[in-house]
């Protein structure tokens, strides 16, 4: 187990995603620790506030950039990351685009598209590339492109015009299309529920994975991996605990935790794993202030 995480561990301080999979019940379950994904907004117009304020809370880390002072500027983008003023040539070569980089293309004209793409081509390729547009207008840049030398099949990656087609009408409902697409590119390679069940908590603890990775005393994890009803964490919820009873990270706090870390500490040194089903809805869970009122499976594990 211990080794699993370290995998983990070594992905996510690269800034890329791990995964962590266990079988509970007889059942496959995946828990993903994936960084927040970097998405760079290449034109700060009324489009890309929306879009911004809708990839931030889907956990994107928002950059927004424009050449012109009233566009760019952190009032107008409250949830982004970061916000830069700047010639978007001059610009992009600065944030250094990395391959897991999500980039969208929505400046205010044809000449700035233009601009950008061939900036953002002529060095590394971003796992999205969305241009706004038309299909018409899209074609025919890209065809420009084309004829300076930019190989086809780079140029046939790029997302034109950009978003789902959704018969989007208001600029709300334009960024919602891109966020679809956006999402849809992150799931790419998400395995099928079919043969796993995704948990929902995919939030990185850097510190309780440094302890279950590197930490040499002996422990166990506890890992949330189904909920029903009110219930304080979703599913992939995690948390380590030690014979001490030194505990890392949370499964909701209280006596949702409290009822299940004795257990986790019977199976430290043992190289086992069990299930524990915590009922907050019943008349105990009422007497002991549990007011939530759902049901949290947890997965438990010896670290060895």
């Amino acid at each position: 187990m211990k080794e699993r995480f370290q995998r983990v561990f070594e992905a996510v301080c690269e800034g890329r995603p791990g995964a962590l999979e266990f079988e509970a019940e007889g059942i496959l379950y995946t828990r993903n620790f994936r960084p927040k994904e970097r998405l760079i907004l290449l034109g700060g117009g009324h489009i890309s506030q929306p879009l911004c304020a809708f990839a931030s809370a889907l956990g994107f880390e928002v950059t927004v950039v424009d050449d012109r002072p009233s566009f760019a500027n952190s009032p107008r983008f409250p949830e982004a990351k970061a916000v830069v003023c700047d010639e978007f040539q001059h610009a992009i070569k600065a944030l250094d685009i990395r391959k897991n980089d999500y980039v969208a293309v929505i400046t205010r004209g044809h000449r700035y598209d233009a601009d950008c793409l061939r900036a953002v081509l002529g060095g590394t390729e971003p796992l999205y590339l969305g241009m706004i547009g038309s299909r018409r207008r899209g074609i025919e840049l890209l065809k420009l492109l084309g004829e300076e030398g930019f190989e086809k099949e780079l140029l046939n990656r790029i997302h034109t015009p950009i978003g789902i087609p959704i018969n989007a009408l208001t600029i709300q409902e334009i960024a919602i299309s891109i966020v679809a697409e956006l999402i849809q590119c992150r799931r790419r390679e998400t395995s099928r529920r079919s043969k796993s069940r995704i948990l929902t908590n995919e939030e990185i603890d850097l510190e309780l994975l440094r302890f279950l990775a590197e930490d040499t005393r002996p422990k166990a994890v506890l890992i949330v991996y189904e909920t029903g009803g009110s219930t304080p964490v979703k599913s992939g919820a995690y948390m380590a605990v030690t014979e001490e009873m030194q505990t890392k990270g949370s499964i909701g706090g209280g006596c949702s935790e409290s009822a299940v870390l004795h257990e986790a500490r019977k199976l430290i040194g043992t190289g086992e794993s069990r299930t524990v089903t915590i009922d907050m809805s019943n008349d105990v869970a009422g007497e002991e202030g549990m007011v939530c009122g759902g049901q949290m499976k947890v997965w438990i594990a010896d670290m060895a």
